[in-house]
């Protein structure tokens, strides 16, 4: 058995089915993806931020609230995924999916939830991509953004999973921190974490 705080990527309104992380659960001593039989959503109040330095990543803090709010289905190397029993009361506008062939080097912004409680808009810039990448690192990204530098140091355990917008597009997630520069870190396609909910979807 495990828990953690991660962020959830997007969710399909009509169905109540997310994504999250946009890397698996593994387990910390052999880094292999843990078999899930079942697991449980629960909402988080965050209490604080855990600053990243270069060689000590930082974190998201907070607790877990009382009660289930939806069902974890699946632990795949490009994240999980499941269903909400209701739709959270915060909930951003629809977006389109963006494709690995739309990314472009250049400016794209993140979204996250910090201690404020509310989802934030940031700018980061996307580096390096690799587009026949099928896994978790996809490319990599460098947050710009001088108020989440100066909040978190840049990217942090918690964030995994926050969503990357460009041009109006979803385009994918973040996934890791460099533990040798916490403004620096890798992203993922928004196609990986489709491919891997195919029961969800339909």
């Amino acid at each position: 058995s495990g828990a953690g705080i991660g962020t959830v990527t997007f969710i399909l309104p009509e169905t109540k089915a997310f994504a999250g992380l946009g890397h698996g659960i593994c387990d910390g001593d052999t880094g292999e993806l843990i078999p899930m039989q079942r697991g449980q959503v629960t909402d988080v109040t965050v209490s604080g931020i855990e600053k990243g330095e270069a060689g000590d990543p930082g974190a998201i803090k907070g607790y877990f609230a009382p009660g289930k709010t939806g069902a974890l289905l699946g632990n795949t190397e490009c994240g999980v995924y499941g269903v909400f029993s209701e739709l959270p009361e915060e909930v951003s506008a629809k977006l389109p999916v963006g494709t690995r062939q739309e990314l472009r080097e250049g400016d794209a912004t993140i979204l996250c939830t910090l201690d404020d409680g509310k989802v934030g808009q940031y700018k980061v810039k996307i580096t390096s991509i690799d587009r026949a990448a099928t896994g978790s690192k996809c490319f990599t990204l460098t947050v710009t953004d001088p108020a989440l530098i100066e909040k978190t140091g840049g990217i942090v355990q918690g964030m995994s999973g926050s969503p990357i917008i460009q041009n109006g597009k979803l385009m994918g997630a973040v996934t890791h921190v460099l533990i040798s520069d916490p403004t620096a870190g890798y992203g993922i396609f928004i196609e990986n974490m489709l491919r891997e909910m195919p029961g969800v979807l339909s």
